[in-house]
């Protein structure tokens, strides 16, 4: 226990936040107090600050602190930018900003930040403590349900942070729960390892095993310098030993394919790409020998859309299609 508290204090992207914050905030102590330099101390102020959100993302402090060099510095459309940025982590649609392009950001922008953040704070906890009314929990759970049915989780930082929040849903004993919204963010970004690797304990403890052995595989895939999957085996393995049960094998090819197209078809929600005419002219004809799956995976990855291709690939090995591999490293390259 001691090992991880230090391991937490040594967190060195929070660290960092907060020593470019407390930087941000001396330059604009000294902007206020040198007016000579003011623009020269404010730039340094904005660097620092925006230093402080590249390193941690989930500190509302440094939210604030870049906000309020903006309105220092009169720079309505720079905090146009910044809330904008935020509805993007908070899994907000960009666009309800646009609505407020008549709003004078300068006079208003510091309380649309802080109405953001009373609804969906970034701490998990303080996000958390909002559903402890037994009353009416199962209903914010369900309208929280939707949100993250339909939003996306492409970015990063909002696939962080809503993983953390399923993190406490878990926790909370909403399993069943968990593991639909789980499935939601992996479709957007696959290369979420941590959250695969809680899904597959999840599933073990339910006694789940190929669902399991499926996401132990995907961290496996996405870590090669990690074996979960490998260790999985091995503690099936054990616990079947001495006794008469068939002991468990593998996923089967068919049961491997229907996990991940199911993970292909939720990656689908937010494609951009549109399926492959069949009318080739006839100019065409020496090439349609091509695998139309080729022909896809080409094309996904043409439009940036690497989370499909890359259940697509996986799916497409599984069936034994061996040159898919190279579509599957492409994919990972491209997360």
């Amino acid at each position: 226990m001691a090992g991880e508290n230090a391991d937490l204090l040594q967190h060195p992207r929070r660290n960092l936040g907060n020593r470019y914050r407390s930087q941000a905030q001396k330059f604009v102590r000294l902007a206020s107090n040198d007016p000579d330099r003011f623009e020269e101390n404010l730039a340094w102020a904005e660097q620092n600050a925006r230093q402080a959100l590249l390193h941690d993302f989930t500190d509302e402090r440094n939210w604030r602190c870049l906000a309020d060099i903006k309105v220092v510095n009169g720079d309505g459309l720079g905090l146009c930018a910044v809330l904008e940025d935020i509805f993007i982590v908070l899994g907000r649609d960009a666009e309800q900003v646009e609505q407020l392009k008549e709003v004078d950001f300068l006079m208003v922008g510091l309380e649309l930040l802080e109405a953001a953040f009373a609804r969906d704070p970034l701490d998990p906890d303080t996000w958390w403590s909002k559903f402890e009314d037994s009353a009416t929990q199962e209903g914010e759970l369900e309208d929280f349900a939707q949100r993250c049915r339909r939003l996306d989780f492409s970015d990063q930082r909002a696939n962080i942070v809503y993983g953390r929040r399923l993190e406490r849903l878990r926790a909370g004993g909403h399993e069943t729960l968990f593991i639909e919204l789980s499935r939601h963010l992996l479709a957007h970004r696959p290369n979420n390892h941590e959250l695969w690797m809680e899904l597959g304990r999840l599933y073990e403890r339910r006694e789940e095993m190929d669902e399991a052995w499926s996401c132990y595989d995907h961290v496996q895939q996405l870590q090669p310098h990690q074996n979960p999957r490998d260790l999985f085996l091995q503690r099936i393995t054990g616990r079947m030993l001495g006794e008469e049960e068939k002991p468990w094998t593998t996923p089967s090819i068919e049961k491997r394919s229907q996990f991940l197209d199911q993970m292909l078809q939720l990656s689908q929600r937010i494609s951009s790409v549109e399926e492959v005419i069949e009318t080739a002219p006839i100019v065409q004809e020496e090439i349609s020998s091509v695998h139309p799956d080729l022909t896809r995976l080409q094309s996904l990855m043409s439009a940036g859309d690497a989370s499909e291709a890359f259940f697509l690939a996986r799916r497409l090995v599984s069936q034994g299609e061996a040159w898919a591999e190279e579509w599957v490293e492409r994919a990972k390259e491209n997360f």
